[in-house]
C-alpha cells in the first residue's frame, strides 16, 4: 500500500514538471512571435531596384534648340499669266515638264491684236499725212507774210496748226508701239528655269488679263517658313542649324537659318523664321516638315526630365544617401537634349555623380530603405538611362524591361 503511494506521487511530480516546462515553452513563443514579425515586416518594406533603375547625374553637352514647322516652298517661283485679253492657241508643257529661262510655253491667239496694230499704223500713216500738209501752209504762209498779203496773225494761225499735227502724229506713233507691244505679248516665255507646277488653263480657253496659265517652281531651293514664337525668337540667329523631317524622306534634312522677318505678325505676334534646306532630289514644295533650330550648346551638369518630381511645392530628385533614398530640392535650368533625349540643367540641390531614382520608379517615401539587386549598372551617359518618360510608357514591374530595350535601341543606332 505504502508503495502504490510513492508511486502515485512520483507520477503527480513529473505531470506538474512537465505542465511547468509546456507553459514557460509557450511563453517563449509568445515573447518572440512579435520580434520575428517585426523583422519580417521590415524585410519587407525594403524597396528593391534593378540597377537600371538608377540614374547618374553628369556632365553631359545640353543642346537647347526652338520647335518648328512648316511647308516647304521653293525660293524662286513664278506664275504665268495673261498680259493680253485673248483665247488660248497653243501650250507647250504640262506638269513636271522642265523648262529653261526664255523658252516659250504659251502663245495666245493674235488675230485681233494685228487688226490693232494695222488700225494703229494706218492712223499714224494718216497723221503723217497732215503733218505734211500742215507744214506746207507754213511755209506758204510765211512767203506770204514777207510779201505782205497776209497778216502774222494768220501765220501765227499756221504755226498752230503744224504744231497739233506733230503731236498727233506723235500719238499716232505712241499706238503703234502700244499695239507691237501688245502683240508680243501674246507670246509667253519662262521667266526662270525650273518645272511646271500647274497648268491652269487649257487650248481654247479666252483668257482675261493677268489669268494664271502656268506655274514654274525651282526645286533647287527650298525653304520652310515657320513661325515662332516670341519668347523664343529672341535667341534665333542668321546661319543657326537645324535638322528637319520631312514628309516622305528617310532620316533628317539639315538646314539653316537663312532669313529672320523684320515684323513680327498681327494678332500672334509670332515671328517668321526663313530655313534653308539642303538640296535633296525627294524635296518638293508643299512637303511639310517638322524639326528643330539649334540656339545654344554648352557643358553642364544634367539630367532627364523624367526624374525630376514635379508633386511637391518645389521640385525635387530622389537621391541614393547609403540605403535610404532621400529627397533634394533642387533649382532647374534650362531644358535641351543630349543625344536626342530631352533633358534639364541642374544648377543647385545634387552634384557630379550622384545617383538618382528614375521616374519609372513611382513614388517612394522621404527615407525609405532601398535595395540594388545585382547587375551590370548603366554608364552615365548612356542614351537609355535619360529616356524620359518611362514611367508612363510601362507598368512599375516592367520598368526596367522598358529601359533596357531602349538602351539596346540607342546602341544600336
Amino acid at each position: 500500500m505504502k508503495r502504490s503511494w510513492k508511486i502515485g506521487l512520483v507520477a503527480l511530480a513529473l505531470l506538474l514538471v512537465a505542465a511547468a516546462a509546456g507553459r514557460a515553452m509557450l511563453a517563449r513563443r509568445a515573447q518572440s512571435a512579435p520580434a520575428a514579425a517585426a523583422a519580417a515586416a521590415s524585410a519587407a518594406a525594403v524597396l528593391e531596384l534593378n540597377p537600371s533603375d538608377l540614374l547618374t547625374v553628369a556632365r553631359a553637352e545640353l543642346t537647347r534648340s526652338i520647335d518648328v514647322s512648316g511647308g516647304l516652298k521653293a525660293v524662286n517661283s513664278a506664275f504665268i499669266k495673261a498680259k493680253v485679253a485673248a483665247e488660248i492657241k497653243t501650250i507647250k508643257v504640262r506638269e513636271g515638264d522642265a523648262v529653261k529661262a526664255g523658252q516659250v510655253l504659251v502663245q495666245l491667239d493674235t488675230t485681233d491684236l494685228d487688226w490693232r496694230l494695222r488700225q494703229a499704223e494706218q492712223t499714224a500713216q494718216a497723221s503723217r499725212a497732215q503733218l505734211e500738209i500742215a507744214r506746207r501752209g507754213l511755209e506758204n504762209n510765211r512767203a506770204l507774210v514777207a510779201q505782205g498779203f497776209i497778216s502774222p496773225t494768220a501765220l501765227e494761225n499756221s504755226v498752230s496748226s503744224e504744231s497739233g499735227a506733230l503731236a498727233t502724229l506723235n500719238a499716232a506713233l505712241a499706238g503703234v508701239e502700244m499695239a507691237k507691244k501688245a502683240r508680243g505679248d501674246a507670246t509667253l516665255a519662262a521667266p526662270l528655269s525650273g518645272l511646271v507646277a500647274q497648268r491652269l488653263a487649257q487650248p481654247g480657253e479666252r483668257v482675261p488679263v493677268d489669268a494664271r496659265i502656268l506655274e514654274i517652281v525651282d526645286l533647287s531651293q527650298l525653304e520652310l517658313e515657320a513661325a515662332v514664337p516670341p519668347e523664343d525668337a529672341g535667341a534665333l540667329r542668321v546661319g543657326s542649324l537645324a535638322r528637319l523631317r520631312v514628309d516622305g524622306i528617310e532620316g533628317p534634312v539639315a538646314a539653316r537659318v537663312a532669313r529672320i522677318n523684320p515684323s513680327a505678325q498681327a494678332g500672334s505676334r509670332a515671328v517668321l523664321v526663313y530655313l534653308a534646306l539642303q538640296p535633296h532630289p525627294a524635296l518638293r514644295q508643299g512637303l511639310f516638315a517638322r524639326g528643330a533650330i539649334e540656339v545654344e550648346r554648352r557643358l553642364a551638369l544634367t539630367l532627364p526630365v523624367s526624374a525630376v518630381r514635379t508633386d511637391q511645392a518645389l521640385p525635387y530628385l530622389l537621391v541614393m544617401e547609403g540605403s535610404k533614398a532621400v529627397q533634394r530640392k533642387v533649382q532647374l535650368g534650362s531644358r535641351g537634349t543630349v543625344a536626342g533625349v530631352e533633358m534639364v540643367e541642374l544648377l543647385q540641390g545634387v552634384t557630379d555623380g550622384a545617383q538618382v531614382l528614375a521616374g519609372s520608379v513611382g513614388v517612394v517615401r522621404d527615407g525609405a530603405p532601398v535595395r540594388v539587386a545585382p547587375g551590370t549598372a548603366l554608364a552615365p551617359n548612356t542614351a537609355a538611362a535619360m529616356v524620359p518618360g518611362a514611367a508612363s510608357a510601362v507598368p512599375s514591374g516592367t520598368a526596367s524591361a522598358g529601359i533596357t530595350s531602349a538602351a539596346s535601341a540607342a546602341q544600336a543606332k
